[in-house]
């Protein structure tokens, strides 16, 4: 008799296997489709002036601007550093910098160690793209890394820090044309669109940093301008353009409604110091293009420019979209949002786990880009950079090595403590007043906070960050 029973119970448990495995497919597909799309742009020195939403007096970025209109733009965003391979660690780890050793740009091994860096931000350290593809998204980074640097050929690549797919530039391997980030952008939306999952893409795009590379057709759109002018304007618009061409992708594919998109630079603007003759450079990464005389961009009045832990150099811009639930043409000047945030935020955004024992230096911020009533952030921000001493009359904002800010108070400081400014933050974002004299309780508490925070902080680099370069320079003359 078991004979004649055994294939019709075969056949029906294989139909409830069968039915259940299309039940969780259908669930997960049901599950991605409600996870929103993340886009991530973040510019390489843009200041917070280089909009034409934010009065700028020539430049033209109507691409950005209709992020602005149709979303909220923050006035009160600031990233962890003054430059650049510092600010993105903050993004990648929801960690202050100095967490990592990492104060100073990534640049050739002997420099790295001469200022006690590490020679790239460690693939074990707690990453943003590694939860969001743990939590079932497409993930990828396009355009520049500087996370490690491509004069160190033995850096690990972007994909060993959690992203399916990358193209980039200062980074180890073939470097990716500057101007090629948003076509590869479009292609891996396409693609994700196609098979039905979640991205989380970085675009890193490079302008406006120098070398400025420059097209004819973008010189030509402004060329009643001066050349300095003519040129900043130029990448700055052909930035924009590309940035549009993303957006554009999303309306056709009907994912606008569905994607936070996120507008941000890593650092405030370069500036020349002093008279700079015009002239051609060249860089090992992206090639030739204009040099530092061209820079011409502006802080919206706030002091210093890149470098500088000034609000010039680390109040950027932050506009932020996503239609339906971040409101349209806001303008919020009171929500204080760091770098470190991003990556709780994010996670939060995408239901992503946060590791196991992770302590972020940030906050989620989703309340904030809802517009929701919030009582403001309560853990304080901390910043670190190796700065000159005493202050320098060509460079006048760039002496501060530790700054922390609180509530509405920020306190600036030199390498010892023995000089220090104090701002109210929210109701002075200028800088204008210093407030050490008539606030010495506020001084004293919040120098405290440094030295405390001082104590958390490594005093050297550890774990597989070094290059083997390393070896070489400690190795004995003959």
């Amino acid at each position: 008799m078991n004979h004649f029973i055994a294939p019709p119970i075969a056949s029906f448990v294989r139909c409830i296997v069968v039915a259940i495995a299309l039940l969780v497919g259908c669930c997960a597909s049901i599950s991605h489709a409600a996870k929103p799309n993340i886009l991530f742009i973040f510019a390489d020195d843009w200041g917070w002036g280089d909009l034409s939403c934010h009065g700028h007096p020539y430049v033209k970025t109507p691409n950005i601007d209709r992020l602005a209109k149709e979303g909220t733009d923050f006035y009160r965003f600031t990233v962890a550093s003054g430059v650049c391979s510092p600010s993105r660690t903050a993004v990648m780890t929801g960690h202050f910098p100095a967490r990592y050793n990492i104060d100073g740009h990534f640049a050739w091994v002997p420099s790295n160690a001469k200022r006690n860096m590490p020679d790239w931000l460690s693939p074990q350290a707690p990453l943003l793209p590694r939860i969001l593809r743990k939590a079932g998204y497409a993930t990828a980074h396009f355009g520049k890394w500087h996370l490690s640097n491509n004069m160190i050929p033995d850096s690990p690549l972007p994909s060993e820090y959690g992203y399916d797919e990358f193209g980039a530039f200062n980074c180890a391997g073939e470097q990716m044309p500057v101007h090629e980030d948003a076509r590869n952008a479009i292609a891996f939306i396409e693609r994700s669109h196609r098979e039905k999952k979640p991205f989380f893409i970085n675009l890193w795009i490079h302008e406006p940093h120098t070398p400025f590379h420059t097209v004819p057709k973008y010189r030509w759109r402004f060329r009643e301008l001066d050349e300095p002018d003519n040129i900043y304007a130029s990448v700055l618009s052909h930035a924009d353009d590309r940035i549009g061409e993303v957006l554009d992708a999303l309306d056709r594919m009907q994912l606008t409604d569905k994607t936070l998109v996120i507008f941000s630079s890593d650092n405030g603007p370069a500036r020349a110091v002093g008279r700079t003759e015009l002239k051609l450079m060249h860089d090992t990464a992206t090639g030739a293009g204009y040099g530092i005389a061209a820079a011409r961009g502006v802080t919206g009045g706030r002091k210093g420019f890149k470098a500088a832990l000034f609000e010039g150099g680390i109040c950027v811009p932050f506009i932020a979209r996503w239609p339906g639930k971040i409101a349209a043409g806001k303008v919020d000047k009171s929500s204080m949002i760091s770098a470190v945030d991003l990556l709780p935020t994010f996670c939060e955004i995408a239901a992503a786990a946060l590791p196991e024992g992770y302590k972020p230096d940030g906050v989620s911020q989703v309340d904030a880009l809802f517009g929701k009533s919030h009582a403001g952030r309560r853990k304080p921000l901390f910043w670190k950079m190796q700065s000159a001493w005493p202050i320098r009359k060509s460079k006048p904002y760039h002496w501060v090595s530790y700054a922390v800010v609180h509530e509405n108070w920020k306190l600036l400081t030199n390498r010892d403590s023995s000089y220090l400014e104090l701002y109210d933050i929210g109701a002075d974002p200028l800088e204008q007043t210093d407030l050490k004299e008539e606030q010495p309780d506020v001084v004293r508490q919040l120098t405290e906070q440094i030295e405390t925070w001082k104590k958390t902080l490594p005093d050297k680099p550890t774990g597989d960050v070094f290059s083997i370069e390393r070896s070489e320079l400690n190795r004995p003359e003959r």
